[in-house]
């Protein structure tokens, strides 16, 4: 080139510029966001009623609770109309916005109480949902079954079923949780079922041995997700896994990150007396990514830096 010619920098085609545009941005959403997690949870809340939650205390440490979840699953919701839901939902919907799904109330005696779902609406909607049919009453709250959209294109859905088992009849119970699942899994043509509640499945309600024999334990595909031995339980004085989450299916196995009590005391730095206030039970609650494990995050970052060598 003749010197004093000014020289032009060659322009990049627009095409190109969006090319890689596109890349790096799909690369960074798999970084950053590969490692969200869908939290659903269960928990026994020990006699829910208006009178328990507005007691500040009471209110603050359940709203905590709530918060971490996806969709939560509460037992023991005692309260005849609406109000105590309705109020929690006041106190959680100042962030993020909830929904929520009741059962009726459910019981043999004069005693009853509700299966209820609170859920964040803007992560999830509900499908389907109905009462088990207890046709021989096996069941002193027979489960009140739903089915949630999940944020993935692998499983796009997931049903639940929530037990809330009486203690003199765990093992009658939990093997007719079976015929849920098959009710359920051939209504909705979904084998992608997790079955979650206070089981009362450990310690004097169930041997070692009786557990073990449950077709939940026996029939291939459920995953007791919550080890035997991990106590679900607030007091000192005891140790038992009453509450479970039991998953079955393809598609939870694949996107299943993490299963765990929550100990709520120790997190909330809680005296168990303070504790037991909101409940003798601990929530149980199960991780779900939102694409199968794949690439790990320190390769996705390789594979971001290699992408833009090779554009630049």
């Amino acid at each position: 080139m003749p010197s004093g010619q000014p020289v032009f920098p060659r322009r990049v085609p627009d095409a190109y510029i969006a090319m890689r545009g596109l890349v790096v941005a799909s690369l960074l959403i798999l970084l950053v966001g590969g490692t969200d997690a869908f939290r659903i949870c269960a928990f026994n809340a020990h006699r829910l009623t208006l009178t328990k939650v507005i007691k500040e205390s009471v209110m603050d440490t359940l709203v905590q609770i709530l918060a971490r979840c996806d969709i939560m699953v509460l037992q023991e919701v005692v309260d005849s109309s609406q109000n105590t839901v309705l109020f929690l939902l006041q106190k959680l919907q100042s962030s993020k916005s909830y929904s929520f799904l009741n059962s009726s109330l459910l019981g043999r005696s004069t005693y009853k109480e509700k299966y209820v779902y609170i859920y964040r609406s803007d992560k999830t909607q509900v499908l389907n949902f109905y009462q088990y049919n207890d046709t021989e009453d096996i069941f002193a709250r027979e489960p009140f079954v739903a089915q949630f959209t999940l944020p993935s294109k692998i499983l796009p859905s997931v049903v639940l079923v929530p037990l809330h088992t009486t203690p003199k009849d765990v093992e009658k119970e939990l093997n007719a949780l079976y015929d849920v699942f098959l009710d359920v899994s051939q209504r909705w043509q979904n084998e992608n079922v997790i079955l979650l509640g206070d089981f009362n499945a450990d310690c004097a309600s169930l041997a070692k041995k009786r557990l073990n024999s449950l077709l939940l334990r026996t029939k291939a595909g459920f995953h007791w997700v919550i080890p035997d031995g991990e106590d679900t339980t607030v007091r000192a004085s005891t140790n038992c896994t009453y509450d479970r989450i039991v998953m079955h299916g393809q598609g939870c196995q694949k996107l299943l990150k993490a299963a765990a009590t929550f100990d709520f005391p120790r997190r909330f730095q809680l005296t168990e007396e303070e504790a037991l206030r909101v409940s003798d039970h601990y929530p149980v609650e199960v991780e779900l990514n939102k694409a199968a494990q794949g690439i790990p995050p320190h390769c996705l970052s390789t594979l971001l830096l290699l992408s833009l060598s090779q554009l630049g």
